[in-house]
């Protein structure tokens, strides 16, 4: 019978990690669904974006307040589930906070870990207040309804909880360590609460609990303790339904985000060297192409599948944050346009692909649906101005512009479907090798009149 609380945890830990596993594998399954992508390039620098912005948050910090505290959370949360470890072990092997035999060191730990817990708690109560009392614009904007809207809260009210959570267990924990040295407490079961850490915030809880029969207090001890663990492995596992994934997902993302000047677009093989050879005098438009030249079966993209795999892992890592559609020029002029929409239909659409796939063995049964057109309309892409705000704003290195740019590519080089004004333009730079309609012996004219 003393085993059976060790054989609970074992089990709620197997199954808890065993989900995460086959979501995690999901998700990477679905990303792979898109086109191979070269990271080997600007290593260096690649390391040092991963170091500055996704560990360093230098991006957050642009904007001081909600910057600072979203470090502070960040931080703090990861910090204390170092704890976890101490849980863990003491769950599977029946010990009671096993890790004191570090002594001094432990002592420190703990007191970190309280400090860590309240800020937490009071950065996650401002962060909610200003979502939903304060109500952000950026929070509310159309695209911001339903599941996205409501994940966010979500999100806040299990840190709460796991931080009240831990206060309670702590303060829980003091008060039976106070009362068996003070000889309140002298029951076997009481006996493994000796006087181990220092409880800088708990200290002021604790006294709620006195007077309490020892039976009662241990009970919300563990009861504190369980439902802390099961809730880390509960959150551990919603991570998959929602934005908040970007808390694993950030650091692979700003490894694979651009490392090329902003202002530099993506050119096709292909297309350059039929410019070339459209330049050059003296070849032979009927040649036959050069053994081992890239033959492109799609220009641009029409759905997830023809995107790269660092844009599908764009769309998963997506805080819905909403600074890339509060900087978009498009955007804040009334434009259908929003950076943030662009990545979180890209997701949707990924997952609907996802979910087909798996159910048909591996490959993709046509739905009769693409991301184009279903998921986003072209009035949207053409909105773009192509400035990068989007990208520079984001603080995990997500580049919603490059996917506008591929479906583009996709509208203009496949289905010839571009803006009258862009058709226009582009005839102009056929006919007169510039986009004004000026014949170009006409070019000089203006001399004349000076």
């Amino acid at each position: 019978m003393q085993y059976i609380p060790n054989i609970l945890f074992f089990v709620a830990l197997a199954a808890g990690i065993g989900y995460f596993t086959i979501n995690i594998r999901k998700v990477i399954s679905r990303i792979k669904l898109g086109q191979e992508v070269d990271a080997s390039d600007n290593v260096k620098q690649r390391w040092s974006n991963v170091f500055r912005i996704a560990l360093g948050q230098s991006k957050m910090v642009v904007r001081p307040v909600a910057g600072v505290l979203h470090l502070v959370v960040y931080v703090g949360f990861v910090i204390i589930n170092i704890e976890v470890l101490e849980i863990i072990i003491d769950g599977l092997f029946g010990t009671h906070r096993v890790l004191s035999v570090l002594g001094p060191v432990y002592d420190f730990l703990i007191a970190s870990f309280e400090i860590l817990a309240l800020l937490v708690l009071l950065g996650v109560i401002f962060f909610w207040t200003r979502r939903n009392l304060q109500k952000i614009k950026r929070f509310w904007a159309r695209e911001m309804t339903g599941w996205p809207k409501n994940d966010a809260n979500y999100i806040l009210y299990f840190e709460m909880v796991l931080m009240v959570l831990f206060l309670t267990m702590n303060a829980a924990d003091l008060a039976l360590q106070n009362g068996v040295v003070s000889g309140a407490y002298t029951s076997e079961t009481a006996s493994h609460y000796v006087q181990v850490g220092s409880y800088p915030i708990s200290q002021f809880i604790a006294p709620l609990f006195e007077g309490m029969a020892e039976g009662t207090l241990i009970i919300v001890e563990r009861s504190a303790w369980w439902l802390h663990i099961l809730g880390i492995l509960v959150f551990l596992n919603y991570l998959y339904f929602s934005k908040h994934l970007h808390i694993i997902l950030a650091f692979p993302n700003v490894y694979y985000g651009r490392v090329r000047p902003k202002g530099q677009f993506k050119n096709l093989d292909s297309v350059t060297n039929e410019v070339k050879l459209m330049m050059d005098p003296s070849a032979d438009p009927y040649a036959a192409p050069a053994e081992g030249a890239e033959a492109s079966a799609k220009f641009g993209a029409s759905d997830v599948m023809d995107l790269s795999r660092t844009q599908l892992l764009n769309a998963y890592t997506c805080t819905e944050c909403g600074r890339c559609t509060s900087e978009c020029p498009a955007n804040l002029t009334g434009k259908k346009l929003s950076p943030r929409k662009i990545m979180m239909d890209t997701r949707d659409r990924l997952v609907e692909v996802g979910k087909n796939v798996e159910a048909n063995g591996g490959v993709f049964k046509d739905d009769g649906k693409q991301l184009l057109d279903d998921y986003i309309l072209r009035e949207e892409l053409w909105a773009c101005t192509t400035c990068n705000a989007c990208v520079e704003a984001c603080p995990v290195s997500i580049d919603p512009l490059s996917i506008i740019m591929d479906m583009r590519q996709y509208l203009v080089m496949e289905q010839s479907s571009a803006p009258n004004e862009l058709n226009v333009t582009m005839t102009n730079i056929e006919n007169n090798s510039a986009p004004w309609p000026f014949n170009q012996m006409d070019r000089l004219n203006w001399k004349n009149e000076v």
